[in-house]
């Protein structure tokens, strides 16, 4: 496992849009121009500002595939940062950062999907202290840097609009409209090399059952966007709009 302190950078992060900005590709070139910073206030220093922009481009901004890409460009472009754009972030940023994926797997899904209302931070600080075990990269980081990480890690779901709260954290049971529900098919099947999606492993990231995802592919609502069959163990869905057109579409 890769293992990398952005989930740290990123969970003390106060401002959001600098990722818009490091997105568009005629603003990269100014982000050591001292006006940048100013904007971004809570920033203070062209070296704070680079780790940040190192961690966001490392876990937010790298892409498994042009698809990926077009998809989440499109819809930052268009939208800037909202509960959307930030749920396509937190599933790109789980293909990048392995240690968050890893987190999520067995720490925020288990709650999620158990009906739970709250995480706390000791569940984190277990998780990485079992992963300690195995992960060489780990056996340095000090009891206290695994409490920052965990604590950082469920403030970064906050980030993402997955959970609520300040001292404690509490899971918000996020409905997917039909944007993101799209949204994130096109998604699942531009970083997922199986043919049949139920055996991937970024299923759990719809954030919701499988028998409920099952029930609202087949909905004949989104039909136009994708062709699908489906056999009870076996879900093979075909997108029917290219990545550059599909968001165009959900308008």
């Amino acid at each position: 496992m890769v293992i990398n302190t952005d989930i740290n950078i990123l969970g003390g992060l106060s401002e959001f849009n600098l990722i818009e900005v490091l997105l568009k590709k005629d603003q990269k070139e100014t982000v050591e121009n001292n006006n940048l910073i100013q904007t971004y206030t809570n920033i203070k220093t062209i070296k704070a500002l680079k780790r940040y922009e190192v961690a966001i481009n490392h876990t937010l901004l790298t892409f498994k595939n042009p698809n990926t890409e077009v998809l989440i460009r499109k819809v930052i472009d268009t939208e800037g940062i909202t509960p959307d754009s930030l749920l396509l972030l937190f599933w790109n940023a789980a293909v990048n950062n392995e240690l968050l994926d890893c987190l999520n797997k067995n720490v925020y899904f288990p709650a999620l999907y158990s009906g739970r209302v709250t995480i706390k931070k000791e569940e984190a600080i277990a998780c990485l202290q079992e992963l300690k075990k195995t992960e060489g990269t780990l056996e340095n980081w000090s009891d206290s840097t695994i409490e920052t990480t965990a604590s950082k890690y469920l403030t970064l779901l906050v980030k993402f609009n997955l959970m609520e709260g300040r001292k404690k954290k509490f899971i918000l049971h996020r409905n997917m409209n039909d944007k993101t529900m799209i949204l994130f098919i096109y998604w699942l099947l531009a970083v997922e090399a199986k043919a049949n999606v139920l055996e991937s492993k970024w299923l759990p990231y719809c954030l919701m059952e499988r028998e409920i995802f099952i029930q609202i592919v087949l909905q004949k609502k989104f039909m136009k966007y994708y062709n699908v069959n489906y056999s009870g163990d076996k879900l093979k869905i075909e997108p029917v709009f290219s990545y550059e057109e599909v968001y165009d579409e959900l308008a």
